[in-house]
């Protein structure tokens, strides 16, 4: 018979051996992301670059509908005040006659505290409704930002339908105009993001966001301003959204408002299910997923169209369906995702006979 303490000795060695497989994973994540400006081509490149930045975005959706439970449908929104930002601020500061090779430092930081001032608009709802009321308002809000980018009057600042052309960050003279050295700062900036999100929820406003998420009521009366804490979950999770704008804006030459639209929302969010939400890994996963459907199903139906195009015209609906098929099969049999059936696989890893010695 198993005693408590074999129990509880078992327990803790399967958690340092996850730890242990979770870090050697970042870390080859991480060497895999320096070595591959020298060994991929372009098409990986830009596929990589893509997911980062979507990457960095999603884990700003998990800090709100992960940790804090809070439903938004309107995060693309966020992005594309990050985006839109970045060129209007280069107008500015090139107005006022600030070298280039500073811009970018004023840029960005201004692209994420401007989309985290519209995320706490944003979040007001929050504080009065919730579940599906909250996804409406939020998705409401996506809508309302999308046309007022598109509104002719403000076209002289952000372009209109037409979109605005965006400028190649200046850092100090390295001027980043090829999509390798744009990868670089991606990838650096995807894993600082993702490292001071998951050290977020071992400080006193990370657990407050969890205990939001469990039941709110409760949290209040444990002290926990929900005002506070809710409005400082938007905040979070918008400038995250704000720095992928940002991202995304020096990564293309030109933004439109069509790329900011719901389905970038539903995208967001479609990652984070089918990753996990809730969990450090889960958004690394979800986008993983998410990215590589659409190049997957450019591939096959390339082979079986052999240029036809009746059937090339078919990939972007199989495309919608293959997204709407995976959430639905993660919500019904894995509501925490992949992240979860990883878990999983590491712990039936540690139990295998010759595991322990």
């Amino acid at each position: 018979m198993i005693t408590g303490d074999l129990k509880a000795t078992y327990a803790a060695d399967e958690r340092v051996l996850n730890n242990g497989y979770k870090q050697a994973f970042v870390l080859a994540m991480a060497a895999l992301c320096a070595l591959m400006p020298f060994i991929a081509n372009d098409y990986i490149i830009l596929v990589a670059s893509q997911m980062g930045i979507m990457l960095i975005a999603v884990v700003g959706v998990n800090v709100v509908i992960g940790y804090t439970g809070l439903l938004s449908l309107g995060h693309a929104a966020f992005m594309a005040i990050g985006a839109y930002s970045v060129p209007i601020l280069h107008r500015l500061m090139d107005n006022i006659g600030l070298p280039d090779g500073i811009m970018p430092f004023i840029a960005i930081p201004g692209a994420i505290a401007i989309s985290a001032i519209v995320g706490i608009i944003v979040g007001l709802p929050s504080l009065r409704v919730k579940g599906l009321y909250l996804a409406v308002a939020t998705l409401s809000a996506n809508f309302i930002i999308i046309f007022l980018i598109e509104l002719e009057a403000l076209a002289p600042w952000t372009g209109g339908l037409v979109g605005l052309n965006t400028p190649d960050p200046n850092i100090l003279g390295w001027v980043f105009d090829t999509q390798r050295e744009m990868f670089a700062l991606i990838a650096a900036l995807a894993f600082v993001t993702i490292l001071a999100i998951q050290n977020l929820f071992r400080t006193r406003v990370g657990r407050a966001f969890i205990a939001i998420r469990e039941r709110d009521y409760s949290a209040e009366i444990l002290g926990i301003s929900l005002f506070r804490y809710k409005l400082m979950s938007f905040a979070i999770s918008a400038a995250c959204c704000g720095l992928a704008g940002a991202l995304f804006a020096y990564f293309y030459a030109r933004i439109l408002p069509e790329q900011f639209e719901l389905a970038l929302s539903l995208q967001l969010v479609a990652a984070l299910i089918v990753g996990g939400m809730g969990r450090t890994m889960g958004p690394v996963f979800g986008v993983m997923i998410i990215v590589m459907v659409p190049e997957v199903l450019k591939f096959t139906f390339g082979m079986v169209a052999g240029g036809a195009a009746e059937v090339a015209q078919l990939r972007a609906p199989v495309q919608e369906i293959v997204f709407g098929l995976l959430i639905i099969f993660f919500l019904m049999f894995e509501p925490l995702g992949i992240n979860q059936l990883v878990d999983r696989g590491i712990r039936a890893l540690n139990r295998w006979p010759f595991a322990r010695g």
